[in-house]
């Protein structure tokens, strides 16, 4: 089982960010894909999570409304997006199937 995470980004406060999750070594909609956070000299923060086989969603209550999951299972990945982003947002984003799986992280970056 492989997660490969796209690469960092940087972006303006109040702009959005959409970070991929390809999938690959097992059956794409066997596992839900969460995702967490973690900022600088911080402890993870679950954000929410998708269930690639019928898109169904959860997301933690902080970020209801600024954040989107997608899953497309033909190409086996899935994404996050976050928007009206703020200098809070700096963090390492990952994915995780099954929480036993989990991408190599992805640097969101939002200067203050």
């Amino acid at each position: 089982v492989q997660l490969v995470q796209s690469g960092a980004e940087l972006r303006n406060p109040g702009a959005s960010v959409k970070v991929s999750c390809k999938a690959s070594g097992y059956t794409f909609t066997t596992y839900n894909i969460n995702w967490v956070r973690q900022a600088p000299g911080q402890g993870l923060e679950w954000m929410g999570r998708i269930n690639p086989e019928d898109g169904e969603t959860k997301y933690a209550q902080k970020f209801q409304g600024r954040v989107t999951f997608t899953a497309d299972t033909s190409a086996t990945t899935a994404y996050l997006e976050l928007s009206s982003l703020r200098s809070e947002d700096t963090a390492v984003y990952y994915c995780a199937a099954s929480w036993g799986y989990w991408g190599q992280g992805t640097q969101v970056t939002v200067p203050s």
